[in-house]
């Protein structure tokens, strides 16, 4: 029988058992909670005990289900939600193979053995399009104190050479940090530097040595692209590829079955000015940073036209020529 030390901790040995062995699929009888009680704990009880105990957890606030056998209906995080969570991290260019597989092991300790089988498979990180920066969960963590503290911050910042490897480009930059995002699989930091009246972003998995400086971080409002606040939703869907400058309306020429990736990419903040029923062509107007707004152009070159402003209308003829000119015999 369990010492008297020992009986205080079964009703947690049993939450550990019901996490790690029951769901509604495998429901555990008392005989098998005993079973497992002895086996991965070396402690016998009865079945009075195993029923006890599962009745203080419902009182202390757990879901356990006793029809027909016990499992645990609640859980911090459900296997959908699991799910989720490891795929972001499977699929995140910022963290290395190393740390991405780290996360994914914590990750699957909130499940039980039966989703962690499920999931196997995901040990095989891909590593081609991931970061050789091993600084990520640092300057992460740092960049997160600094926005709680309303600190600058001084980091490095780093590019990729003809070897693919980062190279410091040797000087340092001192930030004002006001919100990390993610992009297109990549970790953002959006800030400002104080000589500029405007947003900058940083790739977070190319910032090394990043610290916290003693120095009060320049208000928001003092910047003009952030005066009003930061509507992120909005911001994100106006600046398509992370490019810095203002945003401009933009009327686009278009067939219908193009608005499911317009609201792709720029949310349903769009609006249809005119539609043409023989053709099937409608004019939309959205709102984009002008730069990002070029390269998404010749991104979709062959399904839009961009038809305003004027001179972003100019400067893609342009570009296409360019590239016309590239691919000539």
């Amino acid at each position: 029988m369990y010492t008297t030390g020992n009986k205080k901790m079964l009703n947690m040995l049993i939450l550990d058992i019901l996490k790690e062995y029951s769901d509604e699929e495998h429901k555990l009888t008392q005989q098998e909670i005993i079973k497992l009680l002895r086996k991965n704990y070396d402690m016998d009880c009865d079945r009075r005990s195993v029923k006890n105990n599962i009745l203080s957890l419902i009182e202390m606030g757990y879901e356990i289900n006793m029809e027909n056998g016990y499992y645990l209906e609640e859980r911090e995080l459900e296997n959908a939600e699991l799910r989720i969570l490891i795929d972001s991290v499977l699929f995140s260019k910022t963290l290395s193979a190393t740390q991405a597989k780290r996360m994914i092991k914590k990750l699957e300790t909130f499940g039980n053995r039966y989703f962690t089988a499920k999931v196997s498979h995901v040990s095989n990180t891909p590593s081609r399009s991931r970061t050789e920066n091993k600084q990520v969960l640092y300057t992460v963590n740092a960049i997160n104190d600094a926005i709680d503290e309303k600190k600058k911050i001084r980091f490095r910042y780093c590019k990729y050479g003809p070897d693919l490897k980062l190279h410091d480009r040797g000087k340092d930059y001192v930030v004002n940090p006001y919100q990390m995002i993610a992009s297109n699989g990549h970790y953002y930091l959006l800030g400002n530097v104080d000589r500029y009246n405007n947003v900058s972003y940083f790739r977070i998995d190319k910032m090394v040595g990043t610290e916290i400086l003693d120095m009060p971080v320049k208000p928001m409002k003092d910047v003009q692209e952030l005066k009003n606040g930061l509507d992120l939703p909005k911001h994100m869907a106006e600046h398509a590829y992370m490019f810095c400058g203002e945003s401009v309306p933009v009327q686009i020429r278009c067939k219908e079955d193009t608005v499911d990736d317009l609201v792709d990419w720029f949310g349903r903040d769009i609006k249809v000015l005119s539609k043409n029923s023989d053709t099937g062509d409608i004019v939309v107007r959205v709102i984009c940073n002008y730069n990002a707004m070029f390269y998404w152009a010749l991104q979709y070159g062959p399904h839009i036209e961009v038809l305003e402003p004027k001179n972003l209308r100019k400067e893609l003829m342009e570009a296409i020529q360019r590239m016309a000119e590239k691919y000539k015999d």
